[in-house]
């Protein structure tokens, strides 16, 4: 009886054990679930296009320590999510964390978005950067003869792509890169950040991009492409950190940006010399608005000087300029070839510049000898209107080519405030042909005013782009 009593005891204190096991697992399950719904993210964001399936860098192994290379883990998250490609397209989500990478390739229907505090940095590995061809519009690389290295973010042939975040960083950590250029220590032109090829509807948009080994944004071949809200910032003597260069792109819209730079805040390009020319494909259709501009030793926006493949209907508006060299500048030269022509700017605030205008037909820099001298770029219908300047040295350098003259230029409605000590001659004009109306301080003979009695306002035009109606949806993602 005894030993019945004591099994009994035991099955009994054994069950108790049990429901307490199960009382504790269930408590803490409902304080995981708990945790885990108050660690819930939630985003929303808007884009050209929202995906149906989703995953975390972490989930392919990821590191956001600073230290860890990322290069394998994110080729390994675009290739699983490339399969759903043509299923609702798919979202790469990169948490909180300094995620140390090197190259690597986008797919189509597609969207990179980085966290707030997410942190892209670029490897100072040299071997995780693959080499590629140079540019067919180029025929050589920009900095050496050879080829050059894959941009930090690249891809080629792709379809429906975003770039985003809530101003998440991508950290070039350009210094090495700086330093080797400088030395002519590098056999290969440096990388970029962005550079996207021969591919269509495409944003990039609210992010911080700092510190590229050269260029920052390089869409090149594409079509209808959004660059929005993006801030950008460089060394302002760091070498050929462009902002944002569309180069041989139709339909792009470029807003809502704020970039400091060692070079050209944007620049506008379509091929070199002969191999721009037999490439043959312009940038056309491009709108540029509500960019703001710190570039001491660089134009606002620069035309130029790769432009053998030809650059049309620009539109800049409501751009403001501090601190920089020049604000629309035109850059070309004997054997460029190509055109620059309907191009239209207006509503720019300008304070401490160099020059307000500036045209220049002596830009060599050819990429090699075999360019052809007999090659004249034509340079056509350049209108400013609506431009307050402050604090300026010089207000125009407008160099045209002898025999090659610079035509249709209207500049109207423009107000030049001079610096304490400034140039005294203030228009230097040579091969230059066109008209000004109320324009202080005056301009020189070769763009007579057409006085009070028949003020121009030169030409902007009122129709819209096919970017303008492309539009952006609300986007989600849930992150745990």
């Amino acid at each position: 009886m005894g030993d019945l009593w004591r099994s009994l005891r035991r099955t009994q204190v054994l069950n108790i054990i049990g429901l307490l096991g199960v009382l504790v697992f269930l408590n803490t399950n409902g304080v995981e679930s708990r945790k885990r719904a108050q660690n819930l993210e939630f985003f929303e964001y808007p884009a050209i296009s929202c995906r149906a399936h989703s995953a975390s860098l972490e989930d392919f192994g990821g590191v956001g320590d600073g230290t860890t290379s990322n290069t394998k883990a994110f080729k390994a998250a675009i290739d699983h999510l490339s399969q759903f490609a043509s299923d609702g397209g798919s979202q790469l989500f990169i948490p909180p964390g300094k995620w140390l990478t090197g190259s690597f390739n986008l797919t189509s229907h597609f969207t990179l978005y980085l966290h707030k505090d997410a942190v892209l940095l670029a490897s100072q590995d040299e071997s995780e950067w693959p080499l590629i061809k140079p540019l067919p519009s180029y025929g050589r690389g920009r900095d050496n003869a050879g080829g050059r290295y894959s941009s930090l973010i690249f891809g080629t042939n792709l379809t429906d792509v975003v770039i985003t975040g809530d101003n998440g960083t991508i950290d070039g950590q350009g210094e090495l890169w700086w330093t080797k250029f400088r030395a002519k220590e590098l056999n290969y032109t440096r990388p970029y950040l962005v550079e996207i090829l021969y591919s269509e509807n495409i944003q990039i948009s609210s992010l911080t991009l700092i510190n590229s080994p050269s260029w920052n944004i390089h869409p090149t071949y594409c079509s209808n492409v959004i660059v929005q809200g993006v801030t950008i910032l460089a060394p302002v003597t760091s070498p050929n950190t462009d902002g944002i260069n569309p180069d041989s792109c139709t339909n792009t819209r470029i807003e809502d940006c704020y970039i400091v730079s060692g070079d050209d805040c944007v620049a506008v390009k379509s091929g070199w010399d002969e191999y721009g020319i037999a490439f043959g494909m312009p940038t056309k259709q491009l709108v540029i608005r509500r960019l703001t501009c710190i570039s001491p030793f660089s134009a606002v926006i620069a035309l130029g000087s790769e432009m053998s493949g030809g650059i049309e209907d620009v539109r800049a508006e409501d751009i403001t300029a501090i601190d920089s060299e020049s604000g629309v500048r035109i850059k070309t030269a004997v054997g460029r070839g190509g055109f620059v022509k309907d191009i239209y700017v207006r509503g720019m605030a300008m304070k401490t510049m160099k020059w307000v205008f500036w045209m220049t037909g002596n830009y060599g820099d050819h990429p090699d000898n075999n360019y052809d001298p007999k090659a004249l770029p034509v340079i056509q219908n350049i209108n400013y209107r609506d431009i307050v300047a402050e604090n300026v040295t010089m207000a125009a350098r407008l160099e045209g080519i002898p025999g090659d003259t610079f035509s249709e230029i209207c500049i109207s409605n423009v107000t030049v405030g001079l610096t304490a000590k400034p140039k005294k001659l203030q228009w230097n004009c040579t091969n230059v042909e066109g008209i000004s109306s109320a324009v202080t301080p005056k301009p020189c003979e070769l763009l007579p005013d057409q006085g009070p009695e028949k003020i121009t306002q030169c030409n902007f035009p009122e129709d819209s782009l096919p970017i303008d109606n492309i539009k952006v949806r609300s986007c989600y993602y849930k992150y745990f």
